[in-house]
């Protein structure tokens, strides 16, 4: 009871922030017809930023009131890999490593866009024409620009018309002069509407340090224990060693013998590797005020993982595996013709399923919690109705922690499906041929 009680405080200060930061302002990001002033209110945008000197954040940090509350961007921008790491309320710098072919290398912090705690982590500065948009960087393409650093008056959003098709696109206001902004480059060939832009992102973002971090304590945890085992041989497991031990021998006995038969010590570390760092990955992205990463939802990291899972199969296929994909024994060869191809198609399709299970479950969760959270502004209308904002917080609040509860079961499963398909691609890739 008293941890469900921890939790549901975890939640409240959760959308507390979200709250404060829906509600501050979109100064550095707003839409084009939502950003308007009336006659003499005292702002000016072109005339603030043409006052600020280079090296001084714009003066649009004030607060001007309520924006229009947008749950779709709210949500994406939550799930998103970023260029600053969240604690809080406070964004950390990461190292940037960017590459544009028409300027080369740019390698610097992103603490010198001068970021803006109050506003997703964007920034005040444009450093290389690189801007800190939402905590991402983007690049103003334009070559005109030649500034090394400029102050940014306002970053506004647009529909155009790219391609025959109507898209939002972001512009850094920079000296009364709209530049637009390049989103970095993805290889998804514009499914998920990305593509090749003007400049590559190479940053060690917040999903890396995430990674890196649960590496760093993975690698703490197992060594320590080893060297615990190593120390006392034949003793009673104590500390860490009576959670990861059970689990340990579950992966060992219900996974990679039943499956691997008598190969199954050959490919166990590879196993519990998976094992653990998709479960360690998913739980850390459900710590609240963490980062509120997302590495194992997003299919760049899923990818990776299916990859090797896609290679280590292959190549320890033994010749009874390759000759049922290309030549089944005992078929008639116009069924061959048939089944081959399909059987080919199914070495590709199932690291394909190993990559999108993943990916789907996690942000999925991710996703439903936002959503939940999402119907505060919505009732609450983004702060004007705040009576209604506080009523549908205590609904939204209750669905959030029963969404994490399902969060925390998802978290183990989905690892442990990962490991197991795995593992029964292995076996049937290693299987020998029964006569």
């Amino acid at each position: 009871m008293k941890q469900i009680k921890i939790l549901f405080l975890l939640v409240f200060i959760g959308i507390g922030k979200i709250y404060c930061q829906e509600n501050g302002h979109s100064g550095t990001n707003s839409s084009a017809t939502g950003h308007e002033h009336a006659p003499g209110d005292g702002h000016n945008h072109g005339q603030e930023a043409q006052m600020a000197s280079p090296g001084a954040p714009a003066a649009h940090a004030e607060d001007h009131g309520n924006a229009k509350f947008d749950p779709k961007a709210t949500a994406f921008h939550h799930i998103s890999d970023l260029n600053v790491y969240s604690i809080g309320p406070w964004n950390f710098p990461l190292p940037c490593i960017l590459y544009a072919p028409a300027k080369g290398w740019s390698v610097f912090s992103s603490s010198k866009f001068h970021i803006d705690n109050a506003h997703h982590g964007s920034g005040h500065l444009a450093i290389e024409g690189y801007v800190l948009n939402h905590g991402r960087v983007n690049h103003i393409a334009d070559p005109a620009f030649t500034e090394k650093e400029a102050a940014i008056q306002e970053i506004i959003t647009k529909k155009q018309i790219v391609d025959g098709k109507e898209k939002d696109r972001d512009f850094a206001v920079i000296n009364g002069v709209e530049y637009v902004l390049d989103k970095p480059s993805t290889a998804d060939g514009g499914l998920f509407q990305g593509g090749i832009s003007s400049f590559y992102d190479f940053s060690i973002t917040k999903n890396v340090m995430s990674m890196i971090l649960v590496f760093i304590l993975l690698s703490w945890v197992f060594i320590s224990m080893a060297r615990q085992y190593k120390k006392a041989p034949g003793t009673a497991p104590k500390g860490a060693q009576l959670l990861f031990e059970p689990m340990i021998l579950f992966i060992q006995d219900e996974v990679a013998k039943p499956f691997l038969g008598h190969k199954w010590q050959r490919f166990l570390p590879m196993l519990l590797a998976i094992f653990f760092f998709v479960l360690a990955l998913n739980l850390f992205g459900q710590i609240p005020f963490l980062g509120g990463s997302n590495v194992t939802g997003n299919l760049s990291f899923t990818m990776v993982i299916a990859l090797i899972s896609f290679f280590i199969v292959n190549i320890n296929g033994n010749k009874h595996y390759w000759q049922h994909i290309f030549w089944m024994p005992g078929i008639p060869a116009w069924v061959k013709t048939i089944l081959t191809p399909v059987e080919i198609l199914g070495v590709f399709i199932k690291p394909l399923t190993l990559m999108l299970r993943l990916f789907a479950n996690i942000t999925a969760g991710h996703m439903a919690i936002l959503i939940f959270i999402s119907l505060i502004f919505i009732f609450g209308n983004s702060g004007a109705n705040l009576g209604a904002g506080l009523g549908a917080s205590i609904g939204s609040g209750l669905l959030t922690v029963f969404m994490m509860s399902i969060e925390l079961l998802v978290a183990v499963i989905q690892a442990f499906v990962f490991t197991l398909l795995t593992a029964s691609y292995i076996g049937a890739a290693t299987e020998e041929a029964h006569h």
